[in-house]
């Protein structure tokens, strides 16, 4: 066993079973990282190196895992505010603003949401896949704003990617769009992938060609030449509020790619500065990955699009 390692000793669970779903149960790993472990000859089961993941283990059979300390993430922790809704040992919930990227990519390294965690939750990250990083499970574009759930450990990560997965979270959106959506209220529904004329967008293809996608959308306020609309979805798809409601005619204000914003609010979106797609990740609602309670968050809308809609009332 390594000098720089933790070691988990324990007995294997009443239910026995599947050697690496028991042992994921027993130590609060996932089982994906328990398999990684067994492959680096990191897990002992009564005395002796095993490496079959699939291998029926006996209740009470006693077990050893060295866990290695994790290793430093390549993206650098960065001092940057964060709007902090929950946050526990197992996750947080953070706020995002409109104008911060979630994850570095090419073009934006640094000053990002991840390079924010990783200095605000610095010493309670637990190595999710072997590297102290927070688990981003889920995106919300760069110029939308509102919530957003990070898992700080391997365990929560691997819960809440099943949730996404069988897209069990619950994900409300408040949107502005332009025009009147008639009927008021109604359901979406059209496979979504990228575009085969822009690849930096997504667009509705033909079923079997993309993934399936379903947004139910309803009228919260009429506005002046637009309307406030809030957008639950079924399915959590790249682009899926802006591609879904643009393809029905009412594309969001601000949106530089999926829709022209009418030319009798251009002037109100210039003079107000407001240069985004008008969406907010308003409520956010799932099954803690390790409480199991139910547990739902709420955001208001920000003083941008707030100012906005007051302004279309006029």
């Amino acid at each position: 066993m390594g000098a720089n390692a933790n070691i988990i000793e324990g007995r294997v669970g009443e239910t026995g079973g599947r050697l690496d779903k028991a042992l994921a149960e027993a130590s609060g790993l996932s089982r994906e990282r328990v398999k990684a472990l067994m492959g680096e000859g990191r897990v002992r089961l009564a005395g002796k190196p095993t490496a079959q993941a699939s291998l029926k283990v006996e209740p009470g059979t006693p077990f050893v895992i060295e866990v290695p300390q994790a290793v430093p993430a390549e993206a650098v922790a960065q001092d940057i505010p964060l709007s902090v809704v929950f946050e526990d040992e197992h996750l947080i919930i953070v706020d995002k603003p409109a104008g911060l990227v979630v994850h570095p990519a090419a073009g934006n390294l640094d000053g990002t949401l991840v390079n924010a965690l990783l200095h605000h939750c610095r010493g309670q990250l637990s190595g999710i896949g072997g590297v102290a990083r927070p688990g981003i499970v889920h995106r919300i574009d760069k110029d939308t704003s509102g919530l957003l759930v990070v898992a700080k450990s391997d365990r929560a990560h691997e819960g809440l990617a099943v949730q996404f997965a069988d897209h069990s979270i619950e994900r409300a959106y408040l949107a502005v769009v332009g025009g009147r959506p008639i009927p008021v209220a109604g359901t979406v529904t059209g496979a979504i992938a990228r575009s085969p004329h822009d690849r930096k967008k997504m667009a509705l293809v033909e079923d079997g060609r993309g993934k399936h996608a379903v947004t139910h959308f309803r009228t919260i306020e009429p506005l002046k030449g637009a309307t406030l609309v809030e957008c639950r979805l079924e399915t959590g798809r790249t682009h899926q509020v802006r591609v879904h409601m643009a393809s029905i005619g009412h594309a969001l204000l601000g949106d530089p790619v999926y829709g022209r914003t009418p030319s009798s609010l251009r002037a109100t979106l210039v003079r107000l500065d407001f240069s985004r797609q008008a969406l907010h990740a308003a409520e956010l609602g799932f099954v803690h990955p390790v409480t199991e309670e139910r547990v739902h968050f709420a955001s208001t809308l920000p003083d941008d699009m707030r100012t906005l809609i007051d302004e279309l009332r006029h």
